[in-house]
């Protein structure tokens, strides 16, 4: 390696399923630029998400935990202080940390994931926060403080105590206006184009520190609007289908569906509509991503710099009888991408077959950049990265990895409001978790095996096979639990459950996730 720490890009593309990916094998070219990354860098073909959900797997990737253990798996927690975060670890060690985040449940919520960073840009909200308001005056920025302080969070709190404005909210006539004036999806080509920048005005400045960036997109999120040329290039065939648009326009201001299991079914032309356009919103997101790492190679500081980039968690699309991604560990929610490029390492055109879980990209940071994670020598931190699963063949998770679904308090809300029928039906109360072991995969609610598949055979989970393989169903629940167990132990003391920022309070009621 290299006598100096290499810089580090870190980019979550927020609730991107892998099987839409022309990386991982979709019908489609959707990632062209990523497939050419990918192509120059190792692929993780069997990678987990560690929950189902934004907070707890951002959690997860941040701290090395399970949420089972550092216990982020509501809208309103609050991240154990005595647990440190990646981005606290690195500016500790010399680091320069900062963030340009499109996910107002990452960005803006007062939860503890932004602990860490010297500068945490967020580009999803009522008064979006840019690296170009640092270069306004004094009067401008004392002006956009006032905006949010005075006009952003009052106007959330009458949502939170209106029960009309609530309702209201949820017309769909209102959804679209609100979902544009808090910029729910953030704005890609501005953080985008604003880490370009950065990147660049840091290292013509002497770059004395190495840097560590954060990106989330969430160009691949509800709702789907991707501009004409995307879904041209994507679905041609949809310029004579007006009835897909029509569709699509319904969806997208029937906020209450985007967390709900389907009832009834979508017709077969809408299925194909809706992912129609889920891919030409990746599309145009990966036309974003490549702008950025054709710069990052243009300036030469791709040869120091170790990128990194996963999804968070899928999406549900009727799969399963589920939208969204709130309740379930199927394939499509926690099958994740994940490539790694390392400037000192042998990586081009490798795919790795392990099965690994994304919490490992703590370990795999810290150990790029020589430092240990809290209790671990220097060999034990090495020993959980995902560098040296394709190198040395080392198994950081011996084999086995685990995703957990808390239901999220907020997305039941909505149900109960929409349809409380399903939720003793489809058993939505309950904690979903999921065990890989080899091609194996265990299913459980509330520690009752659920389902038992293997996605080798059958990625789709269509054929459940816990009772003709009960032998092996019981060995994979035992191995759960044990690992379960493990996590539980290794809890700090939860700190109270923080209150939820009055700006994610806006973000949650104009979806309809709260009342």
């Amino acid at each position: 390696m290299s006598a100096r720490p290499p810089n580090i890009l870190f980019i979550v593309l927020d609730t991107l399923r892998r099987d839409r990916l022309s990386a991982y094998g979709h019908r489609r070219e959707t990632s062209p630029r990523l497939d050419e990354f990918a192509a120059r860098s190792v692929v993780y073909e069997r990678a987990v998400a560690p929950a189902q959900w934004t907070i707890p797997s951002h959690a997860s990737m941040f701290t090395g935990l399970y949420p089972s253990t550092h216990g982020l798996a509501q809208a309103n927690g609050m991240l154990p202080a005595s647990i440190p975060t990646l981005a606290e670890l690195l500016r500790g060690a010399g680091y320069r940390t900062t963030a340009f985040c499109n996910n107002p449940l990452v960005g803006v919520l007062n939860n503890g994931l932004q602990r860490g960073f010297e500068r945490f840009y967020n580009y999803a909200s009522a008064a979006p926060f840019r690296p170009v308001e640092a270069r306004r005056g004094r009067l401008q920025q004392q002006l956009l403080r006032l905006f949010r302080r005075h006009f952003a969070r009052p106007l959330g709190n009458q949502f939170a105590h209106s029960d009309f404005l609530f309702r209201a909210s949820l017309n769909p006539v209102f959804v679209p206006l609100w979902t544009r004036l808090i910029n729910y999806k953030g704005h890609t080509a501005h953080s985008i184009t604003d880490l370009i920048d950065f990147w660049g005005e840091h290292h013509r400045g002497g770059a004395e520190r190495p840097l560590f960036a954060f990106l989330n997109l969430m160009g691949s999120h509800l709702p789907y609007n991707p501009p004409q040329d995307a879904l041209d290039r994507i679905a041609p065939h949809l310029r004579r289908e007006p009835q897909a648009y029509r569709f699509m326009r319904r969806f997208n201001a029937e906020a209450e569906r985007w967390a709900s299991p389907t009832d009834p079914p979508l017709a077969d032309w809408e299925q194909a509509a809706l992912q129609d356009f889920y891919d030409a919103e990746i599309a145009h997101q990966d036309t974003h991503l490549g702008r950025l790492l054709e710069a990052l190679a243009a300036s030469g500081q791709m040869e120091n710099t170790l990128i990194l980039i996963c999804a968070d968690h899928g999406e549900g699309h009727g799969d399963h009888r589920f939208f969204g991604h709130g309740f379930v560990v199927h394939q499509e929610l926690v099958h994740v991408p994940l490539v790694i490029r390392h400037p000192d390492w042998n990586s081009s055109g490798r795919r790795s077959e392990a099965v690994v879980s994304t919490r490992r990209i703590f370990h795999t940071l810290l150990e790029a950049t020589r430092i240990n994670a809290p209790g671990m020598t220097t060999a034990e931190t090495a020993a959980h990265s995902l560098l040296r699963a394709v190198d040395d063949g080392a198994d950081p998770d011996r084999g086995l990895a685990m995703a957990e679904a808390f239901p999220p308090l907020t997305f039941l809300k909505v149900i109960e409001h929409r349809a409380p029928a399903l939720i003793p039906q489809l058993s939505l109360r309950g904690v979903r978790r999921a065990l890989y072991e080899g091609t194996d995969k265990l299913t459980v609610i509330d520690q009752k095996v659920d389902a038992l598949y293997d996605v080798a055979a059958d990625p789709a989970e269509g054929r459940d096979l816990a009772a003709e393989r009960a032998g092996r169903a019981a060995e994979l629940q035992r191995k759960l639990a044990t690992l379960v167990s493990r996590a539980e132990l290794l809890q700090p003391e939860l700190a109270a459950a923080a209150p939820v920022d009055d700006s994610v309070v806006e973000h949650l009621r104009a979806l309809g996730y709260i009342e």
